[in-house]
């Protein structure tokens, strides 16, 4: 039987969509310099980024009308074919920066870490509802989880990516933990795999030296890797409380480089101040309260567990994003959520808000309401038990 289906979650749907819109206003902004200068054309990054926004936006559309229950079935295979993909990588993978993060095809580039992220939270869920109280055992439950969650850590850190890597690693024990795994367990996890991490971080010197000038022990070419952090920094000073207004940012042209990027937020508060960074800093945490709210209501364990792991996918890039910007935590590469300049960020996160509001429209949090029959006033179409809270 085809599933009731009541009204989406308009809130998210709207925040998301005032994200993208933004963003498309601040990219042009910050890249138009750059873009003039390479290619002729001060709107020629916008537009390639105008052209991202509008394939997320169909793509949220399209998964925002596919039952979400159909996934469950599928994402071990999906998860097998991101990993696949990280192997590609590896292997095949355009180089940047001495990183290994892309595939090419063409004119086109795709971040399989980006896939994979969502891959892993989706068969998460699918394993923490169907296993239910025995994911609290360590043999049947627990470790076969952590052998996924390794599996996608590991190849995400080859290439390498510590940032995002150490974000999925993150997320999914956050997972984990909200799908009733013993606090021991996750505990000595994190505790075992915390100095592999450290480790791993500082293996590189270029990290290890962002790390010691981030805490302020650095040498010179410790300082020069947080140029960017510094810049980023005195553009929020320039912006004040009401901003320098939108096009007149001085960070973009002169100091701040890919200033489009994951410094975009810089940007926002240098053009529109503090004002400006509050209410973007809002948008996100409404969509976090929506999204915990249909969590609460979800139809089943599956829709509730994928909702809060695609809430927390999104919220905490943004927190950390936002963190990074303003110096409070060391510099990463983590884009802002729905704003900053790149496809496979915005196209992935898109599709996974395309699923959290087909989940909303799954519950009672906005039912439909039936036509008026014989002068009566409006009443709410009955329909079966959905959006029950367990």
């Amino acid at each position: 039987m085809k599933p009731q289906r009541n009204h989406i979650d308009l809130a998210t749907l709207t925040c998301v969509l005032m994200l993208m819109v933004l963003s498309l206003g601040v990219v042009y902004s910050a890249s138009s310099t750059r873009a003039f200068e390479k290619t002729g054309s001060s709107e020629d990054l916008m537009v390639k980024h105008a052209m991202k926004v509008l394939m997320s936006f169909a793509a949220m559309f399209v998964f925002m009308n596919i039952d979400y229950k159909k996934y469950k079935k599928v994402t071990k295979p999906v998860l097998l074919g991101s990993v696949v993909l990280l192997l590609l990588t590896l292997a095949l993978g355009g180089e940047v920066n001495g990183a290994t993060r892309w595939l090419r095809f063409g004119g086109l580039g795709l971040q399989p870490s980006e896939f994979a992220k969502y891959a892993l939270i989706f068969h998460l869920c699918g394993l923490i509802s169907e296993k239910k109280e025995r994911v609290k055992d360590f043999s049947t439950g627990f470790i076969p989880m952590m052998i996924w969650i390794g599996l996608v850590t590991v190849l995400v850190l080859l290439q390498p990516n510590f940032s995002n890597g150490s974000m999925i690693f993150a997320i999914s024990l956050i997972m984990v933990f909200v799908g009733r795994a013993k606090l021991t367990h996750v505990g000595l996890t994190f505790a075992t795999l915390l100095p592999v991490l450290i480790g791993y971080m500082l293996s590189a010197p270029y990290r290890m030296k962002r790390i010691m000038a981030y805490i302020g022990f650095g040498d010179e070419t410790g300082a020069k890797l947080n140029y960017q952090l510094w810049q980023g920094i005195i553009g929020f000073g320039n912006g004040g409380i009401f901003g320098v207004g939108m096009g007149e940012s001085k960070q973009r042209d002169y100091f701040l480089p890919e200033s489009f990027g994951d410094f975009v937020f810089s940007i926002v508060g240098e053009e529109y101040g503090l004002i400006g960074t509050l209410f973007m800093l809002s948008l996100f945490l409404i969509i976090m309260l929506r999204g915990m709210k249909i969590a609460k209501h979800a139809q089943d364990d599956f829709g509730r567990y994928l909702a809060i792991g695609i809430t927390a996918s999104v919220t905490l890039y943004a927190l950390i994003n936002a963190g990074v910007t303003l110096g409070i935590l060391p510099t990463t590469g983590s884009p802002m959520p729905f704003v900053s300049y790149g496809g496979s960020s915005m196209l992935f996160s898109a599709m996974a808000v395309g699923v959290l509001l087909n989940i909303s429209s799954q519950t009672d949090l906005h039912p439909r309401f039936s036509l008026p029959v014989f002068g009566k006033k409006h009443q709410p179409a009955p329909a079966p038990a959905v959006g029950q809270v367990y």
